[in-house]
């Protein structure tokens, strides 16, 4: 198992530097709960996915980050609280493979996890708390387009009132005329 030391939350400088992961449990009408695992990249708070089912065992967690990768490389650090997914020898021999180093902050202090929480309330607020959801494919449909929303119409307060694909774009052409200096 891999060591837990947490350490004060740092806002990344590149993209893929360090992605915060988590769960949240909600209710469709009929009283079936179910939960969204959320993956979020700190650099530009891009929303990387959203994954929805009624339970999300440690090799689903997994898949879906390999699937939040295949687009983009992995990160070089996973940013999670200490849940039983997170935990598990699944994600330890994943984060092994891909040289994901993997951060887990302190128990009952969600403010280490400050990106993924900030999204995770704006998700609740705009989405589960809006909705009533009949179906799980319900749930599934209107976040995918809230995502694309999120990612690419609205301006970030923190991120310079950029969206998180402008500001991608921004830093991205920026550390291009950088290096074409050097």
């Amino acid at each position: 198992m891999p060591v837990r030391n947490p350490s004060p939350l740092a806002t990344p400088e590149a993209l893929n530097q360090s992605w915060s992961v988590d769960f949240m449990h909600d209710a469709l009408v009929c009283g079936r709960r179910f939960r969204t695992f959320n993956v979020v990249d700190d650099f530009n708070r891009e929303a990387l996915s959203i994954e929805i089912d009624l339970n999300l065992p440690a090799l689903r967690v997994v898949r879906v980050l390999d699937r939040s990768a295949a687009n983009r490389d992995y990160p070089v650090m996973l940013r999670m609280d200490n849940g039983p997914e997170f935990i598990s020898l699944a994600l330890a021999e994943w984060a092994e493979q891909h040289a994901v180093k993997l951060k887990f902050i302190q128990p009952g202090k969600p403010t280490q996890n400050a990106f993924i929480e900030r999204f995770n309330r704006t998700y609740r607020t705009e989405i589960l708390d809006f909705y009533l959801f009949r179906t799980l494919n319900e749930v599934r449909e209107i976040p995918e387009r809230w995502v694309s929303e999120y990612n690419c119409e609205r301006p970030h307060e923190s991120l310079n009132n950029m969206t998180p694909e402008e500001y991608r774009q921004h830093n991205h052409l920026a550390g291009i005329s950088k290096n074409a200096w050097n």
